[in-house]
């Protein structure tokens, strides 16, 4: 089994806003950043070869996180094409039913000039058969899209009923992959309860199942509960 550790950026200001970013090369904001910067990458992935969408604000997050990363295409966010820039309450008054009947479609959801998310578990699938390959324990820093990818992977979610547990987005997400590039869910992700903390207390996880300190007791499981179709990438 090759490890993987997949983190998604930090927030940028169309995040905030609840806007769908896609392609769109959106900075990390100033909360973003402060954020990002008291996150830590547990030391158990220290010896990981580390990549990155070649999109900013994953580039930003991964220098905030420390990590000396390479570029890596094929795990940039998903195309929303035209939908991009938008909210969702917008494409709902813009287009109408049209909007509800395809964000209905789940894994075959397709908007107007862009990707489906079954085109990107396609590309991302491709990547991690490289990985596997390689059989070098690998981390990214990438995006939402990406890591639902590698959950429908996983666990052969529709992306129409709820997720199989919850998507923390400050936290790292374990997956195992088999020799033939199949992947495993190694660990559902954690957190501390508080981000709020200095650096060596917050953000992207350690595992509790590796925590002995007091301190390090208080992180906890997330429980099963998420919408399935969030549009805020």
């Amino acid at each position: 089994m090759t490890p993987l550790a997949l983190i998604r950026h930090a927030p940028t200001e169309w995040n905030e806003a609840r806007r769908i970013q896609g392609r769109a090369d959106i900075p990390l904001s100033p909360r973003g950043r402060e954020k990002a910067s008291r996150w830590q990458v547990p030391a158990e992935f220290d010896g990981f070869d580390w990549v990155a969408s070649p999109l900013t604000r994953a580039q930003e997050t991964a220098a905030l996180l420390g990590l000396s990363v390479a570029r890596e295409p094929s795990i940039v966010e998903m195309d929303w094409g035209a939908w991009e820039g938008f909210s969702s309450a917008e494409l709902a008054e813009r287009y109408g039913d049209e909007f509800h009947n395809r964000a209905a479609r789940g894994i075959d959801l397709r908007r107007h000039d862009g990707e489906s998310p079954r085109e990107v578990r396609a590309r991302v699938a491709g990547w991690l058969k490289r990985v596997a390959a390689s059989g070098r324990p690998t981390g990214a820093v990438t995006h939402q899209g990406v890591i639902r990818a590698a959950i429908s992977l996983a666990t052969g979610w529709d992306m129409i009923n709820k997720p199989p547990y919850k998507m923390d987005w400050a936290s790292v997400h374990l997956f195992n992959l088999t020799p033939d590039g199949g992947v495993e869910i190694a660990r559902r992700p954690q957190r501390a309860r508080q981000i709020g903390k200095p650096r060596s207390h917050a953000g992207v996880v350690r595992p509790a199942t590796t925590c002995s300190s007091p301190q390090r007791r208080s992180w906890r499981r997330s429980s099963p509960s998420a919408r399935c179709c969030r549009r805020n990438f």
